[in-house]
């Protein structure tokens, strides 16, 4: 079991990497999840039970970011010195926002009935593509070590995670969940 002040990636073992395999990253969570839950200490004395608790939320705060490409691309930036916090004017471009204004409109002016679920999914699949497509550029420029171009693409892709969420929610919206 590593320490709670290992680095996400060192707990699990596994090299500093934008893309990584999730299956043998679940498994590792797995394994060390059942090594420190908190239910195996029931017995024990309360300093055991306080740290298997700490360990399990830490386990769990590694794991859901690690798995996430967006958590994880700003964990690495975070890791080399980035602030994902601040952000400059130059991080985002005319294009960018102009971009997301227009995509924005278009899921905006769809109508608020079943008639518009085919024209959602192809707007989730155009977003999801240029996603993608950031997430290739953010993985290429952080091997690269351009650490700001890299920040760039991930204010890029927030945009663009946050238009999908924005897409499920127009969806169940029309669908009435």
């Amino acid at each position: 079991m590593q320490s709670i002040n290992s680095n996400y990636f060192q707990i699990f073992n596994i090299p500093e990497s934008c893309e990584l395999d999730l299956e043998s990253l679940a498994e590792e969570y797995r394994k060390q999840q059942s090594e420190v839950h908190p239910d195996r200490f029931a017995n024990a004395d309360e300093s055991a039970k306080l740290r298997a608790v700490q360990m399990s939320s830490y386990l769990n705060e590694a794991y859901e970011t690690l798995k996430s490409p967006l958590k994880r691309a700003a964990y690495l930036l975070t890791l080399h010195g980035t602030d994902v916090e601040r952000v400059r004017q130059s991080d985002l471009s005319m294009d960018l926002l102009m971009e997301q204004i227009k995509l924005r409109e278009k899921l905006d002016e769809m109508p608020k009935d079943e008639s518009v679920l085919a024209d959602l999914e192809n707007l989730r699949t155009e977003v999801q593509s240029k996603l993608n497509r950031q997430l290739q550029q953010f993985s290429e420029k952080f091997e690269l070590e351009e650490f700001d171009a890299a920040k760039r693409i991930y204010h890029e892709m927030q945009f663009l995670y946050k238009l999908l969420t924005e897409i499920d929610a127009g969806e169940e919206l029309r669908l009435g969940y």
